[in-house]
């Protein structure tokens, strides 16, 4: 069942779940510190976001290196845009300047993935592990 699954797009959903939640919750939910509900800066839900965000995103651009394209250049933004959004936590004086190269670069990683898959369409080598 998960072998039908387009990975690449349910990574570029979760990265463009995840950039409008942070774009856009701020807008809506402002008024809920007033509440005593912290929902904004909660540490532990953008940790979650971004750990599921990194296994879909790394099953996915594994399994196009492996089964198609065998190029490294998807990983390399991929690992730099998470590089940036993980650094965002830390430095939340300029998290606004972090959050949207992060987010291209980890949209652009799979839009790369997907394109050079499609591309190749299994392009075999020997180092293919095809079943």
């Amino acid at each position: 069942m998960f072998k039908k699954w387009n990975w690449d797009a349910i990574g570029i959903g979760a990265s463009l779940a995840c950039a409008i939640h942070c774009a856009l919750l701020p807008l809506f939910f402002s008024s809920l510190p007033l509440l005593g509900i912290n929902i904004l800066h909660n540490t532990r839900f953008e940790l979650g976001m971004i750990l599921v965000s990194f296994a879909i995103g790394t099953y996915s651009l594994y399994h196009g290196y492996k089964k198609h394209h065998h190029s490294y250049k998807p990983m390399i933004f991929f690992t730099i845009g998470i590089a940036i959004m993980l650094s965002r936590m830390v430095f939340r004086s300029i998290e606004i300047w972090l959050l949207f190269p992060a987010a291209f670069l980890i949209i652009f990683a799979h839009v790369n993935n997907h394109m050079r898959c499609r591309l190749h369409n299994h392009a075999h080598e020997d180092d293919c592990d095809h079943q």
